[in-house]
């Protein structure tokens, strides 16, 4: 008998959702269900960030650092940052160069005397914040231009000493307040594009997750951040499409999937324990193949103590 010849096997989120009902001892029979079971996908994603690291959720990212700026968003999907490096000389052969930096609390960060100093950066502090973006009842007292670094703003309640405000279609970045004006404005931030905008319009906070750098970058050379993230996982979406989870996974998602389902449908409860025992025996599974194989290598970092 001949082999399939294929390895493509994969399940769209409807035939995700009807093999968890059945294990749960359920049917899928109503767009409610559908719905029900989307959410608790999407709860189910949420929880996998917390159990620890998924591989095929890495990117790489590179901002390239402005000379006398010290803070730069970070995507909205961003779980937590993996790797981080300070990048010189970057696209030539001879001279680029990775440098390490090291990552900070934020009690390590606020310890340091002087945060203005310039040089180049050696440690970043990650501010793990939520990516919403909220209304603060305050508007633009005065036209800006595009390239204007003062911001003046009808009331400053509500917002931080520092951080991002939404204008228009603009992120804006401050790094002061005076008064009722926003100070030391980086322009076009978050990948937007600096625009003039209207004395009356309405200021947003956003609360974007950020890197702060130590030193601030000087202008002796251009600097790049490059860093390794572990994104979200794609949502569930909207029935007609496959799941953001490689085929390893696919067992662990259904096992989830259907003890979630089990607390919320009629006569589930009676599975519970058996659901939930695949479903902690399908994760570790997945996630014991889902790591790094390289070997590791410690190298003692030597120190030399003076003597008088």
């Amino acid at each position: 008998m001949a082999i399939s010849g294929t390895a493509s096997f994969n399940l769209d989120l409807t035939e995700i959702v009807e093999e968890a009902f059945e294990r749960a001892g359920a049917e899928l029979r109503s767009g409610y269900d559908l719905k029900t079971a989307r959410r608790s996908l999407n709860l189910l994603f949420a929880d996998w960030a917390n159990r620890g690291v998924n591989m095929w959720t890495f990117e790489q990212n590179i901002i390239t650092l402005t000379a006398g700026l010290s803070t730069y968003p970070i995507p909205v999907d961003t779980v937590d940052l993996l790797e981080t490096v300070i990048r010189t000389g970057a696209g030539n052969s001879s001279t680029q160069a990775d440098l390490t930096i090291t990552r900070i609390s934020v009690s390590t960060y606020a310890t340091i005397p002087n945060k203005l100093q310039q040089a180049r950066p050696i440690q970043v502090w990650f501010q793990r914040l939520d990516g919403q973006t909220s209304g603060i009842g305050t508007t633009l007292s005065a036209t800006i231009s595009a390239t204007a670094t003062t911001i003046a703003v009808a009331s400053v309640a509500g917002l931080a000493a520092n951080g991002y405000v939404l204008i228009g279609s603009e992120t804006i970045y401050y790094d002061s307040i005076s008064g009722t004006s926003l100070s030391g404005c980086a322009r076009g931030q978050n990948g937007t594009t600096a625009a003039s905008h209207t004395a009356g319009d309405s200021v947003y906070v956003q609360n974007l997750p950020r890197v702060t750098v130590w030193p601030v970058p000087d202008d002796t050379t251009t600097y790049q951040f490059v860093y390794w993230r572990m994104r979200r996982i794609d949502d569930a979406g909207n029935g007609a499409n496959t799941m953001d989870v490689p085929f390893r996974f696919i067992p662990c998602m259904v096992a989830g999937l259907s003890y979630y389902l089990a607390l919320k449908v009629p006569n589930g409860t009676q599975r519970l324990e058996v659901l939930k025992a695949q479903y902690d025996e399908a994760w570790e599974l997945a996630a014991t193949e889902d790591r790094e194989k390289a070997a590791i290598r410690f190298v003692p970092r030597q120190m030399f103590i003076g003597t008088s």
